[in-house]
């Protein structure tokens, strides 16, 4: 089966301020850039606005608002790492229920400053499969096969 990929990106406004050294900082706004790379692994007509929808309604939680008085990050450090992996499980979980599979996320908080996951190498690395030598763009279609699959069942 042949899977295409789609590239998708929100912006959210919000502050926040981190612990450093234990000392919280100075309260700060950001236009935060959400990228995400997903395919759709249940076949059907593509409904975009399903997508934009689920993904919106789950950042409109902390969309004009101070992320640090938001559940997980009222005890959370609210870090760019943080937020990036607490999104990544939001979207990957509501992503899957909807036929689709969350490859890769990244979360700007600045344009020069980035964090990103890349989910085909967490599931490799968690399967005991390392990709030493290839990126996960370089993974085969078999072996997207079979993620793929054990997500499936």
């Amino acid at each position: 089966m042949k899977y295409s990929e789609y590239k998708f990106k929100f912006y959210l406004n919000a502050s926040h301020s981190i612990y450093i050294n234990n000392k919280l900082g100075q309260k700060h706004p950001h236009t935060w850039e959400i990228t995400m790379d997903m395919i759709k692994i249940v076949d059907g007509f593509v409904q975009f606005n399903d997508v934009e929808y689920t993904i919106e309604k789950m950042l409109s939680d902390y969309q004009d608002k101070y992320i640090n008085e938001i559940p997980p990050f009222d005890t959370l450090n609210p870090t760019l790492e943080n937020i990036c992996l607490h999104f990544k499980d939001c979207i990957d979980e509501q992503m899957k229920n909807m036929g689709w599979l969350l490859l890769k996320i990244e979360i700007s908080e600045t344009p020069t400053r980035s964090y990103m996951i890349d989910l085909i190498i967490d599931f490799q690395q968690e399967n005991g499969k390392y990709l030493s030598e290839k990126s996960a763009y370089e993974t085969t279609a078999q072996e997207l096969e079979k993620i793929i699959n054990s997500i499936n069942s």
